[in-house]
């Protein structure tokens, strides 16, 4: 009886101290404000928080520094005067890393990009819980083509390569788990995608764009904002995106970085501004990027019509809009439209400018105008009210930390190796094969394979914006085809002839010619170098652009050392921009464009070269003879060519499009579920009967390109509207069925509104642009179909 009396006792003691502590819990639970409590809406919550923020804090949340080792070591290499200049590196001359800690602990700093470790990202936030509001930061970062920034991360092929699979699934899957590696990193905002479209091949970003086509670009950029986002990137498994450069710096007058561009309205809203319009209309991106051009006398930076009055007020933006790498200042010292960085602020944010990439002063200076009355403090509600609700959303005001182990579980996991490895095999573009020498034989015994070039044994294959990554999770051009090519018995021999195109002397073009001539097949590997923690060696990427097409450095004086030997030469492509050698590829036996096909771009390669995998990649722009043939794209106007050049072709090396295969296909007339659009819900099926009319299984992408024979304004003479792939076995037949909508016929009227003409479309199909293999058939519009109706401030 004692011992129950006491254990009973002791049950009442811990039933009084639990409900003592719950009620504490309760009691401090309650103190707690309104916006730390994750039961309420995030709009209440966002409401709350910033009845108790000042201007300053406001105006804080608008403002992005770089890391703190970025910092560091941008000190290290850089000096005072290359700043301006250099969108790579960064430092804050007169402050060092503790100033910007303690910036961060007095809430200070709303954003920071190029933190590349778990350990800096974790510090940094625990910094931020120090300050009086305790909001977490905004960590972004450029993942382009995965996490690449970060060491142990998955690569996956570069934007041009992706658009090279018309895959658009397959990216969506891999831009979702480029947000899981982001995330389990501390990462939560992507500067991508680079919806750009591509009109100059010069320019060095090529690889970083999705090609020349605004429909492609479209579609690649609503995979890639969808895949990273899902619908409203709530949660721990998402990061938002960032569309970028507002506008049409892939354009500029001289193929150069941030030179001018110099387009007309109707170019703009035909050519450049669609993939932005169904990034916005279609996947509600929720960022975007401005560039560093002008269009027509007016820096991005600072152009409301295009920020505010196109993107928002008729296309509904909804997101917040970033700055690229100090281009606010820039509105001052480069583009003298503004007489210094104070006036630069307050042309950009009243464009519609939300933050600052990066630096110090935007928030004193911004403050300043506010209080002046040259910036509406609405301005500043609206841009803090967006990036607070980013926060929200993320859970970060819960749980702003992430687990070292985690990230080491979540990067190059098999599923997204998987997925890589998947892209680069459909990315690859067979561009020549005149002599079938590919495949190559599976009985290689008693043959010999020789190796080389400048791209055949590094980490070019990455592409830019990607760091060194650990040697095990990179297979080379070498390593994979040394691989399979000894499994099938072939001897393979590997000489260094440069391991860079700069680097390739007349001694290593004859010692490698030596070895050629002992080999019975030798294999090229060629191209260019965007990889940018190898500047001083880069030939391609941002800020190195190209004046010519050709292969840079001796590559062509090797290339033809060994095909003077008669012998048979398969040239291999790695490069993000595209390479006009019209000789070469004649000479050649074959020519494969890899692009910058990633981790995995060596085993793909060689899967492809030994017949495990039959080539089906596409060409995402045309591939000129010349730079003298530029602008050279399909979706010309009617009177492109009407004159010829007196020592050119008119026609490309390449076409859009196109791409071949092991074995041949053959598509039947086109068929239409119905011969006439009659309203802006209709949608018409446009079926083909598709043959692999060869001896191997094969993937073929049937394309859909859309004509206007008679239009108010000039229209292209094609553009592409739908594209589907297919795999057919050998001797099988499959219909293959594409759907266009109203929008797939629209334009712009005299007054920008988005309407369908009356008249007779001409509706094209084939596996590729080129006009004699495509097949038509007609479409009729009985009267004007409006989609949408413009503004009175477009």
């Amino acid at each position: 009886m004692t011992i129950n009396k006491k254990l009973g006792y002791k049950l009442a003691l811990a039933v009084l101290l639990c409900s003592f502590f719950s009620f504490s819990e309760w009691k401090q639970e309650e103190k707690k404000p309104p916006y730390l409590n994750p039961k309420l809406p995030v709009e209440e919550r966002v409401k709350d928080l910033m009845s108790r923020m000042t201007l300053e804090e406001k105006v804080y949340q608008m403002c992005q520094y770089v890391g703190l080792e970025h910092i560091k070591a941008a000190e290290a290499e850089l000096k005072t005067e290359d700043l301006d200049k250099n969108d790579a590196k960064g430092f804050y001359p007169g402050l060092r890393s503790g100033d910007i800690s303690r910036f961060v602990t007095q809430g200070k700093v709303g954003s920071f990009l190029h933190v590349v470790t778990v350990e800096e990202a974790n510090q940094l936030q625990k910094l931020a819980q120090q300050s009086p509001l305790k909001i977490p930061l905004l960590i972004g970062i450029d993942a382009i083509h995965g996490n690449g920034l970060v060491s142990g991360s998955t690569i996956y092929p570069s934007p041009i390569s992706q658009a090279a699979t018309f895959a658009d699934e397959l990216i969506k899957e891999g831009s979702k788990q480029t947000a899981l590696e982001m995330r389990a990193n501390g990462m939560h905002w992507s500067f991508t995608p680079n919806i750009d479209v591509l009109r100059d091949p010069r320019w060095g970003r090529t690889g970083e764009t999705y090609g020349e086509d605004p429909y492609l670009v479209g579609n690649m950029g609503i995979a890639t904002i969808s895949g990273m986002q899902s619908d409203n990137f709530s949660g721990q498994d998402h990061v938002i995106a960032c569309a970028k450069h507002l506008i049409a710096g892939s354009s500029s007058i001289n193929g150069l970085n941030a030179s001018p561009t110099d387009v007309s309205k109707r170019t703009l809203y035909e050519i450049f501004l669609p993939p932005y319009r169904r990034a916005v209309k279609e996947a509600n991106v929720y960022s975007i990027m401005a560039a560093h051009n002008e269009v027509a006398g007016v820096p991005g930076h600072m152009d409301k019509s295009m920020m505010t009055d196109l993107m928002r007020n008729r296309w509904n933006f909804e997101g917040f809009y970033v700055s690229d790498w100090n281009d606010i200042s820039r509105i001052a010292s480069w583009h003298h439209v503004a007489k210094d960085f104070k006036q630069a602020i307050e042309y950009s944010v009243n464009a519609g400018m939300d933050m600052n990439m990066h630096g110090p002063l935007f928030d004193k200076l911004l403050i300043e105008l506010v209080k002046e009355g040259k910036v509406d403090v609405e301005r500043v509600n609206y841009a803090c009210r967006k990036i607070l609700e980013v926060k929200f959303r993320m859970g970060l005001f819960e749980n702003p930390f992430v687990d070292v182990k985690t990230a080491h579980k979540v990067n190059f996991s098999e599923a997204h190796q998987k997925n890589a490895l998947e892209q680069a095999r459909r990315a690859i573009v067979l561009q020549t094969n005149t002599k079938n020498v590919l495949p190559l034989s599976t009985d290689g015994k008693g043959k010999s394979i020789f190796i080389t070039g400048p791209n055949a044994n590094n980490q070019t294959t990455l592409g830019d914006w990607v760091s060194p990554q650990p040697e095990e999770n990179v297979i080379t051009m070498l390593e994979g085809i040394s691989k399979i090519g000894k499994e099938n018995g072939y001897q393979v021999d590997y000489f260094d002839s440069g391991d860079r195109s700069k680097e390739i002397t007349d001694s290593n073009i004859l010692l490698a010619t030596e070895k050629a001539a002992a080999a019975d097949i030798t294999v090229l590997v060629l191209g260019e170098n965007s990889f940018r923690h190898d500047w001083s060696r880069k030939t391609t990427g941002e800020n190195i652009d190209r004046s010519t097409l050709k292969l840079s450095g001796n590559q062509l004086k090797l290339a033809n050392s060994i095909l003077d030997l008669g012998k048979t030469v398969i040239v291999v492509y790695v490069s993000g921009s595209p390479i006009a050698e019209p000789e070469l590829e004649q000479r050649a036996s074959a020519v494969l464009n890899t692009w910058e096909t990633g981790a995995f771009a060596g085993q793909a390669t060689a899967e492809i070269l030994f017949g495990k995998i039959n080539p089906s990649g596409k060409l995402p722009l045309t591939i000129p003879r010349s730079v003298g043939q530029l602008q050279m794209v399909y979706n010309y106007k009617p009177t492109n060519f009407i004159h010829k050049y007196n020592s050119e072709s008119n026609f490309p090396l390449h076409p859009f499009g196109f791409g071949l295969s092991y074995t041949t296909f053959n598509f039947s007339e086109p068929k239409l579920s119905k011969n006439t659009l009659s309203g802006k819900d209709d949608i018409i099926s446009v079926s083909v009967d598709v043959t692999n009319t060869g001896k191997m299984d094969g993937e073929e992408v049937v394309q859909v390109y859309v004509r206007d024979e008679v239009s108010s304004f000039t229209r292209p003479v094609k553009e592409l509207k739908g594209y589907k792939r297919v795999l057919l076995k050998a001797g099988e037949t499959k219909t293959v069925s594409v759907n266009l909508t109203a929008e797939s016929f629209a334009m712009y009227d005299a007054d920008y509104n988005f309407v369908v003409e009356e008249g007779t479309f001409t509706i094209m199909t084939g596996n590729s642009s080129e006009d004699k293999k495509l097949k038509k058939v007609a479409l009729n519009v009985n009267k004007m179909i409006t989609i949408e109706k413009t503004k009175n401030n477009d």
